[in-house]
């Protein structure tokens, strides 16, 4: 039987295992179609090399790296083509933990985007199309000028389904350009000089100035005519930052872990039919009635992990309607849990009517399903601690039985020199924590 130390010191090299990458690997600092692969030697040089560089900070053993490393592949030639060039590069973090420990990643695989060498993380869409889509803002001009219908209808398009769009409209550049920079990462911005009345009536305002706000994917828009003094614009972008009805999945929780709004969640079975349509488009004209507040939606099809963290199930009467923080803690209204099929908009109205005069009972979310907790850095990391523990006191247990104890307690047994104490055991295992 190995001796107990040569055990700890098996299991602590298995946690940081990783595969060997060649220390003699030279990295062509140029634009190619390829993801970089850095090693610690050569991060900071490659970082200073390129103006625009997006690193995967990954583990070798993590799924959910190994499901975004395609998509990295499939976007790094479509970025590294562009005018301004995005350079896609990753690291093994696991491997690296100093430069880990630096760059304050706590999980894996964690984004970054250096621009001109400052960091900054990057809580957009992993899939390539989007992520592309993603990253063309943020070489993108703050605010574009556009002098003509044409140059607006060329931008508009360009800029896609995934951000909103706001278009100031006689509006001077520097009114709105610390907002373009604040919030650079989640909307376009421009502001147009010269425009026709077409455009008026097609952007539904008849003086200026005024700021349009576009979702084009759920084909919504609407106008701001003041007053133009910063705090008031700010609410006005804050509000218009997401469609009036928002789907919920894993690229819009990101982007709303920066709101502080509370989120009116509706759960239903399954987006996509016809009765879950109907409640969205009543969701719509309530969300436009409360823009203090965030409207939301998932389905238990598209999404069934992320609503059992809402104590629902099959036996759950859907759709089911609460109000969530955004973090642990959310609300369901007392008397209004459910949504009945008949006057779907008086039973929406009740429900904040109850909610804004506090007949709620606060709850807290179950969390993450255990299949996710599993594949998570944290849950993977705490299986294999729990693994570790029990290794170890049935090794502490099966040395006492084969040993007989000399004179004092059973952790003061001497065997052979090479073991150590449960204590002992404890307080590596508390080191080996802290490493990882």
């Amino acid at each position: 039987m190995l001796p107990l130390i040569h055990v700890l010191l098996l299991f602590s090299s298995l946690l940081s295992f990783s595969p060997s990458i060649s220390a003699s690997q030279e990295h062509q600092f140029k634009v190619d179609a390829k993801v970089l692969e850095l090693e610690e030697s050569d991060f900071d040089s490659v970082i200073s090399t390129f103006d625009y560089i997006l690193v995967n900070f990954y583990a070798p053993w993590c799924g959910y790296c190994k499901r975004l490393a395609p998509e990295l592949d499939k976007a790094a030639p479509v970025l590294a083509g562009l005018k301004q060039p995005i350079i896609v590069a990753k690291i093994d973090a696991d491997k690296y933990k100093r430069l880990a420990s630096k760059h304050e990643i706590d999980g894996y695989p964690t984004l970054k985007m250096f621009i001109h060498g400052v960091p900054s993380d990057y809580y957009g869409p992993r899939k390539a199309d989007l992520l592309v889509q993603f990253l063309k803002k943020f070489i993108a001009p703050d605010v574009a000028i556009l002098n003509s219908d044409s140059a607006i209808s060329e931008f508009v398009d360009a800029a896609g389904t995934h951000f909103p769009i706001f278009i100031g409209f006689g509006l001077n550049e520097s009114v709105i350009s610390n907002l373009a920079v604040k919030y650079k990462k989640k909307a376009w911005f421009s502001v147009a000089k010269d425009f026709s009345d077409a455009i008026m009536t097609k952007y539904d305002f008849d003086k200026v100035p005024a700021l349009a706000s576009i979702h084009t994917a759920q084909k919504e828009q609407s106008i701001f005519s003041g007053p133009f003094e910063e705090q008031f614009l700010e609410n006005c972008i804050k509000q218009n930052l997401f469609p009036l009805a928002l789907p919920i999945n894993e690229d819009t929780l990101q982007l709303l872990k920066d709101d502080d709004r509370k989120i009116v969640l509706s759960i239903v079975q399954d987006e996509a039919d016809e009765k879950s349509l109907g409640l969205i488009r009543i969701l719509k004209a309530a969300a436009s009635a409360n823009r203090d507040l965030i409207f939301g939606y998932v389905g238990v099809k598209q999404w069934e992990d992320f609503t059992e963290s809402f104590e629902v199930d099959k036996k759950t009467k859907l759709p089911k309607m609460i109000v969530w923080d955004g973090n642990e803690k959310y609300f369901s209204i007392i008397g209004s849990e459910s949504i009945e099929e008949t006057d779907i908009g008086t039973q929406i109205s009740r429900f904040l009517e109850d909610y804004r005069e506090g007949n709620v009972i606060q709850k807290r979310i179950t969390g993450l399903s255990f299949i996710d907790f599993i594949g998570s850095q944290m849950g993977i990391r705490l299986v294999l601690m729990i693994i570790f523990v029990v290794a170890v006191m049935i090794l502490i247990l099966t040395i006492g039985k084969e040993e007989p104890p000399r004179v004092g307690r059973r952790d003061q047994v001497d065997h052979g020199g090479s073991s150590v104490s449960q204590k002992e055991a404890i307080e590596l295992l508390r080191a080996t924590d802290k490493e990882d």
